[in-house]
């Protein structure tokens, strides 16, 4: 088993280790590994034997303790214990009817308390005033229902563990989008929510073209009122901008690459926004640290052992399917149906740094295309062995995979924020650059905030006879280097996520999403200077270079964000210190 950060063993701490009746912690973190391994392994005793379970259970053990391969949080948090709720996120249909609504609330309630997060589309719901002629009265309209939904989250702790999390669509035809464009601008309207405009590929041309767009009524689809699209764009530009809400998600890019049309149109994501999902059905996560499988002695990337563990890992996570435990039937049947899951990568800013490619550079665009393939390629493999050992999903005859390709999973791949599990893992989070070289973190445990030097930094400037102590001093005040006599090359390696232009961070992310099954969540990060339209340009890049989504945030656009800059401040003000220096 690897040694763990401090940081990691605070998170283990406070989240995933076993407590008893008294809130004191009962397990170690060796004794979380081997549960979660020995539980996920027990799957193959529905296909094999017992000594084939304890093969598998000893590889899942090695690559977990060793932090190659982590699973998302409810599988770390809950595998072998009474709760057993092991997926990540969920996404819930919201029809427009008191009962029907009222009856995903109840969902949500149970999916937030056992640990997961959830999506909706709310473009089913009538629009606000409108008559509704069971009571003769008029309609709230789905913000108002939103509300609601994100009341119920906040008195709803994550299975005692994690935070609620939602994501809210609204499509970009719906008579109250307006509304809902700007709803955020009020600072914890919606705290629990990210909200995301469901955008078609004819909202986008008539943008480019500067025509009028038509809003819609959701269920008689008779047009309420015309509109001009820039003014419409123009608003959401304008308040993500202000308030980093907005996203987008688009829909015709996604349904494009539907695993399974047949079944229906995928409307939703989860609340990050890497997996579309249809109704009812639960995404199973898992993250591969790359920056681990660079040889130092060799300054090369070690692909061997990589595929090797790609292809355990999408092991595990079909296994996770097997012994989740499913709260609602819908979502045993939609889960078990397709078999849906998601691998992707972390640590993709340390490997840049390893190998010393900047992150804002082609060189490093073509490495992701080429990693991301392979990733792509192994899982794929793996998935059609696997249905050679236990066969295809349920709903395989409705697939575009049908009559020829034999695949165990509908998607293989998804690239996750990653953002605890990184943590853990000691390493960036999933495809972003460096935030800051030095860096606290709000929000991420209870009341406490995490420190963190970049060790990658720190070791390079060593290695490089580079080191002092003012170099440290201004990065724990700035979080960068921009403002030290470093030589130039450096800086370009070590540029943070605010000094890199909104095109390298949208151009990364599009470039894996073109190996990626499922969508790539990227946060787009703005310097606090950003303009209306730097977020502009940004969503257009992504539209037109078939991202799946796209998010941005603008430096301190809100009073509390879970990253902050720098660490000196903080630690002035007597904020709770785990540095990993």
């Amino acid at each position: 088993m690897t040694q763990l950060s401090p940081n990691a063993i605070k998170v283990l701490e406070s989240r995933y280790l076993i407590k008893n009746n008294e809130g004191q912690i009962i397990e170690t973190p060796q004794q979380l590994f081997t549960r979660v391994a020995r539980h996920i392994a027990k799957a193959e005793l529905i296909y094999g034997d017992a000594k084939l379970a304890e093969k598998w259970e000893s590889i899942f053990y090695n690559m977990i303790s060793e932090l190659y391969f982590l699973p998302n949080s409810p599988t770390l948090m809950n595998a072998g214990l009474p709760l057993n709720q092991l997926s990540a996120c969920f996404v819930l249909p919201v029809n427009d009817s008191i009962e029907e609504i009222f009856t995903s609330l109840k969902n949500t309630a149970l999916i937030q308390q056992s640990g997961g997060g959830t999506g909706f589309n709310f473009s089913r719901l009538r629009q606000k005033g409108d008559f509704i002629q069971n009571t003769s009265g008029n309609s709230s309209g789905p913000i108002s229902f939103m509300k609601i939904f994100d009341a119920a989250t906040d008195n709803i702790k994550q299975g005692g563990k994690r935070r609620g999390a939602n994501m809210g669509i609204l499509n970009i035809d719906h008579p109250d989008i307006e509304e809902f464009i700007s709803v955020k601008q009020t600072e914890g309207v919606l705290s629990n929510f990210n909200i995301s405009v469901g955008i078609s590929n004819a909202f986008m041309k008539a943008v480019e073209q500067d025509k009028n767009w038509e809003l819609k009524d959701p269920n008689t689809k008779q047009t309420i009122k015309t509109i001009s699209a820039v003014t419409l764009w123009s608003m959401i530009t304008a308040s993500a901008w202000a308030s980093g809400d907005p996203g987008l998600v688009f829909l015709d890019t996604i349904n494009e690459s539907n695993p399974t049309p047949d079944l229906g149109d995928i409307i939703c994501t989860n609340p990050c926004g890497e997996v579309p999902l249809l109704a009812y059905e639960a995404c199973n996560l898992g993250s591969i640290d790359v920056s681990k499988f660079f040889n130092a002695q060799k300054k090369e990337f070690d692909r061997e052992h990589f595929s090797e563990v790609i292809k355990n890992s999408i092991r595990f996570l079909d296994n996770v399917i097997d012994m989740n435990n499913y709260i609602i039937p819908e979502i045993k049947t939609m889960v078990k149906g397709n078999r849906k899951i998601g691998l992707g990568i972390m640590g993709w800013a340390d490997l840049l740094i390893k190998m010393e490619i900047p992150y804002a550079s082609e060189k490093a665009l073509e490495f992701a295309g080429e990693l991301m393939k392979l990733v792509e390629d192994i899982s794929d493999k793996a998935s059609q062995e696997l249905a050679k050992e236990r066969g295809v999903f349920t709903n395989w005859n409705k697939s575009i995979f049908a009559p020829d390709n034999k695949i165990r999973n509908a998607t293989r791949t998804s690239i996750a924020p990653t953002g605890t599990i990184s943590i853990i893992a000691n390493t960036s989070s999933s495809i972003e650059p460096n935030f800051a070289l030095a860096i606290h973190r709000e929000n991420v445990l209870n009341n406490e905030s995490l420190f963190e030097i970049n060790e990658n930094f720190v070791d390079y400037l060593k290695q490089h006879n580079l080191y002092s102590e003012e170099i440290i001093e201004e990065v724990k005040k700035s979080g960068t280097i921009a403002n030290t006599i470093l030589p130039e090359h450096v800086k370009d390696l070590f540029k943070t996520s605010l000094e890199i232009l909104p095109y390298w961070h949208v151009r990364h992310q599009t470039v894996f999403q073109k190996y990626t099954d499922n969508a790539v969540s990227k946060t787009i990060n703005l310097p606090e200077n950003a303009t209306i339209s730097d977020v502009s340009i940004a969503y257009m890049l992504a539209w037109k270079d078939n991202a799946k989504g796209v998010t941005i945030y603008r430096y301190g656009s809100k009073t509390k964000q879970v990253l902050n800059s720098g660490i000196t401040d903080a630690e002035n003000q007597g904020s709770c210190k785990v540095c990993a220096t």
